[in-house]
């Protein structure tokens, strides 16, 4: 096997990847390193959500109750 061929055509590859989302933008290794995190983090998401899949329904009727709290879109009773 050929490896100096292989890690010149590996660094051309690497070279040619880049990300560009919004403000961000990454070229190269670092663009290839953005991809690999943001799809080990969407797997976390999803297997935390399957994990916790009962008591998602609760969680989102309180996170609201806890928003409108913070807000203070209810009006009071005077007394």
């Amino acid at each position: 096997m050929n490896f100096r061929g292989y890690f010149k055509g590996l660094a051309r590859v690497t070279r040619t990847f880049k990300l560009e989302a919004g403000n961000l933008r990454a070229e190269g290794v670092p663009a290839i390193l953005l991809a690999v995190s943001g799809l080990v983090l969407a797997v976390g998401v999803a297997r935390v959500m399957t994990e916790n899949a009962g008591a998602l329904p609760e969680t989102l009727r309180e996170s609201k109750g806890l928003v409108e709290a913070i807000r203070g879109d209810k009006h009071r009773l005077s007394a």
